[in-house]
C-alpha cells in the first residue's frame, strides 16, 4: 500500500458535484464558479478528506470544453502543491461535509436533447455545458440540428416553446417559456460547424417551424 495514502483529483469545489462530470453539471446548473480539490481516496466516490482547494470562475462564455481546459492546468498546478505540502505534513487534510454533498451523473448521448419548454437563459447554460459532448440538439422532421452557440435575447412571446420566429434571413431565433433563443452556431446534416447565417444559405427553417 501507498505509505501516505492515494490522493485524487477532482473537478470541482467538493462536496459540491462529486461524479464523473462536474465541469458539464456546474455550467448547465448555472454556477458562477467551481474549482479543483485533490483529496485522500477512500472506499466511496469523491468523498474522502480534503487536502487542498483552489476555486475558478465560470465566465458567461464558458463552454465545458474552455472550462475543462483552464481546470486542467489549475489542477496540475494544484496537485504539485498538494504531493510536496502533504509530503513534508504541511498540509492536514480535512473531511467533508457530507450533507452539502451534490452529484454530477454521467451524460449520455441522449441527455444533449434540448427541451425548448425551458427558459431561454437555462438552454443558453444547457448548450455551453454540452459542448462539446455530448451535444445539445434538436430535431427539424428527422434532420437533427446540433447548437453549437447561442444567445439569450429577453422578449416576451405568445408562440409556442421551439417556434421559429419571423427575423431577418441571417438569422434564427427560437421561442422557449421565457425569452428567445438565438442561434450563433449549428451543426446539421452535413457534420460541418457553421456560423449561422452560412447554415441558412444552404438549409431553409422558415418562420413558424417547430422545433423538437
Amino acid at each position: 500500500m501507498p505509505r501516505l495514502g492515494t490522493i485524487n483529483i477532482h473537478a470541482s469545489l467538493l462536496p459540491k458535484y462529486r461524479g464523473p462530470a462536474p465541469i458539464q453539471w456546474a455550467i448547465i446548473n448555472g454556477e458562477s464558479e467551481t474549482g479543483i480539490t485533490t483529496m485522500l481516496m477512500d472506499k466511496g466516490v469523491d468523498t474522502g478528506d480534503i487536502l487542498l482547494s483552489q476555486k475558478e470562475p465560470i465566465f458567461p462564455e464558458d463552454t465545458a470544453a474552455a472550462l475543462h481546459d483552464r481546470l486542467s492546468v489549475c489542477g496540475a498546478d494544484l496537485l504539485v502543491k498538494t504531493l510536496q505540502g502533504y509530503a513534508s505534513e504541511n498540509i492536514k487534510s480535512i473531511p467533508q461535509d457530507h450533507s452539502k454533498a451534490t452529484y454530477a451523473p454521467l451524460l449520455k448521448k441522449q441527455d444533449g436533447h434540448i427541451r425548448w419548454q425551458k427558459p431561454a437563459d437555462e438552454l443558453d447554460t444547457f448548450i455551453r455545458g454540452m459542448t462539446p459532448w455530448p451535444g445539445a440538439f434538436t430535431f427539424h422532421n428527422k434532420n437533427r440540428l446540433k447548437i453549437l452557440k447561442a444567445a439569450v435575447i429577453t422578449e416576451n412571446l405568445t408562440q409556442p416553446a421551439g417556434t421559429i420566429l419571423k427575423t431577418f434571413p441571417d438569422e434564427l431565433c427560437v421561442a422557449t417559456t421565457r425569452g428567445v433563443l438565438s442561434i450563433l452556431e449549428i451543426q446539421g446534416p452535413s457534420g460541418k460547424r457553421l456560423p449561422i447565417a452560412d447554415f441558412l444559405r444552404g438549409y431553409q427553417l422558415p418562420a413558424g417551424t417547430l422545433l423538437k
